[in-house]
């Protein structure tokens, strides 16, 4: 038995008790099955991991408490275990993910298709298929429905999209196709009835009775990463279940990353089709403005927000400026106390991000009170563009709770998640995007754009997506304006092996107030660097994560709070 605490992360041996045996609850009992159990003076929550263990001799075993219902199959169990192994967490974790959110005592009948599955013609998706590992890069504006259809005509199939509200969509797609579908959360039992799961990140532990095969749609989706530890990843874990069960796994994306790219066989549709499902996309190449004195909007973008029809201008930067300077002398505006970067509210004074003093709109060392934004935040932005446009502008932000009337909109990449569609985005600082401080920032940028790309539409919509930078040579730029993924997988490839980040090693990271007293029981394992500390945090690297997971798992956990983050992207 495995309880469900997290800090007692071992199994228990508990006996089944005799009632169970006369009225046929020991039947219904198996591997996986919910149950209650006593526990230091309570009655806890737990699974069965194993049937008929050998307890220790001379001890009598204590009765289970409550058969409550089903949970997850066998093969989850397992599947559960290498996951605790494979990101450093307790095996609990991942049994409460493949776990139906409400009790399940029995399960209904299995559906019958109301139709037969339409045949899929397209010869790129029935050739993905028809290898166990493949890769399949579609471009932005392409239907992934076929994709879908093609794998539920081989059986039950398990389909992941990192969207909730996309993969609600798709489900009532495949239904209208007459595919037997079970949409996760909601239909755990029918899921495990027998039925095509549909399912954002929690659907790679769904049940699926004789699984046929898996897709993941937008396997580069950032989503599909748990964020709290164990930092597990739907897209390792579906290929860990196809590769279980045997059957073909597809991974599907407009920018796949380069652990699918080493994982399985790329598939690619023509040049022709490929350009086909991007936008036209226009580059504004600032490098002649002389910085500090040129705004956001050059004239090529206002003659894009001036274009009919919905206009979204992307700036993540929240607020009305993020950096400002004195018009006088040119000293940049900060804390008297800390010396951070100050920042202008709303009512117009200087409040420090760091510290939080305030302090009134004038300059530190000469007293002007004239100052100039070098970088503003989405706020300013919007009260300079109605400016320029002689129109109301509407603010989108991940606050924001109900969307503007506007025709143009400003804001965070949160509008890229919540409007409907557009026929014109701009990027009005893509080099913030491109230039972030982490190792994936440019797949991230590149993911950014598809996602604007989708909003837009193809070619034959007629839309545009406008990038304004100092940096047009850069592969990002170059991959989208050619509407081509690979200039960006190749000069990633090449960078990533000279710094030894993943996909060339496996890494983690270890934090928390006992990560000092974990790093010394870890000592220094036979192939595993250890940088730090810096900022409390420690990073490993290793070879592969067999290495990585085996130092991790063989180290004892001390007292206290510890956050030991796995890389998920490595396959």
């Amino acid at each position: 038995m495995r309880p469900d605490v997290p800090a007692i992360d071992r199994e228990l041996d508990y006996a089944v008790p005799d009632a169970w045996q006369a009225d046929g609850r020991g039947a219904e009992l198996r591997v996986g099955s919910i149950v209650r159990m006593r526990l230091h003076g309570r009655r806890v929550r737990g699974w069965v991991t194993d049937l008929d263990p050998d307890p220790p001799p001379g001890i009598e075993l204590q009765p289970l408490a409550k058969l409550t219902g089903r949970g997850p199959s066998a093969a989850l169990v397992e599947l559960a275990r290498w996951a605790a192994w494979r990101w450093a967490g307790p095996m609990v974790a991942f049994l409460r993910a493949a776990s139906p959110p409400r009790v399940v005592r029995s399960l209904p009948a299995a559906p019958r298709s109301v139709a037969p599955v339409p045949s899929v013609h397209d010869e790129l998706v029935r050739e993905a298929l028809a290898r166990p590992r493949s890769v399949l890069r579609l471009p932005p504006g392409a239907d992934t429905l076929p994709v879908a259809l093609a794998a539920s005509a081989l059986g039950h199939a398990l389909v992941l999209s990192p969207a909730h509200a996309a993969g609600a969509l798709l489900a009532v797609k495949l239904r209208r196709a007459g595919v037997p579908v079970a949409a996760m959360p909601d239909q755990w039992a029918a899921a495990a009835a027998g039925a095509t799961v549909v399912g954002s990140r929690a659907a790679a532990w769904a049940p699926v009775r004789d699984l046929a095969a898996v897709v993941v749609l937008d396997e580069h989706d950032e989503a599909y990463q748990e964020e709290r530890a164990p930092t597990w990843h739907a897209r390792d874990v579906a290929i860990e279940r196809a590769d279980r069960a045997g059957v073909p796994c597809v991974l599907v994306s407009p920018a796949p990353t380069l652990e699918a790219l080493g994982w399985g066989a790329l598939l690619t549709p023509s040049r022709s089709d490929e350009r086909a499902g991007w936008p036209v996309v226009d580059v504004v190449d600032r490098r002649s403005d002389e910085p500090g004195r040129v705004g956001l909007y050059s004239p090529r973008v206002v003659q894009a927000l001036r274009r009919p029809g919905r206009v979204l201008c992307v700036l993540n930067r929240k607020g009305r400026s993020r950096l400002l300077a004195c018009g006088s002398c040119g000293e940049l505006a900060r804390c008297v106390r800390c010396g951070s970067a100050v920042a202008q509210t709303a009512e117009g004074v200087l409040r420090c991000r760091r510290c939080g003093a305030e302090r009134p709109p004038a300059c530190a060392a000469c007293g002007a009170e004239a100052l100039k934004n070098l970088r503003v935040g989405v706020t300013r932005a919007r009260e300079e563009l109605a400016a320029l446009l002689g129109e109301p502008v509407g603010e989108v932000t991940a606050e924001t709770e109900q969307l503007p009337e506007e025709r143009v909109w400003v804001g965070t990449e949160a509008l890229l998640h919540r409007a409907p569609e557009a026929e014109v985005v701009i990027f009005l600082d893509v080099d913030q995007e491109l230039m972030a401080p982490r190792y994936r920032t440019s797949e991230r940028a590149f993911s950014l754009l598809v996602r604007a790309a989708r909003l837009v539409g193809g070619r034959d919509r007629g839309g545009r997506l406008v990038l304004q930078t100092r940096l047009p040579r850069h592969e990002v730029i170059q991959a989208a304006l050619h509407a081509d993924p690979g200039r960006l997988s190749a000069a990633e490839h090449e960078r990533r092996s000279e710094l030894r980040y993943p996909p060339a090693v496996a890494m983690a990271t270890v934090s928390g107030a006992a990560a000092e007293a974990f790093m010394e029981r870890l000592g220094s394992p036979l192939g595993i660097e250890r940088l730090g500390p810096s900022d409390g945090r420690w990073l490993l690297r290793a070879p592969d994560h067999a290495a990585l997971a085996d130092a991790l798992a063989a180290t004892e956990r001390p007292p206290g709070r510890l956050r030991i983050e796995v890389d998920p992207l490595g396959v």
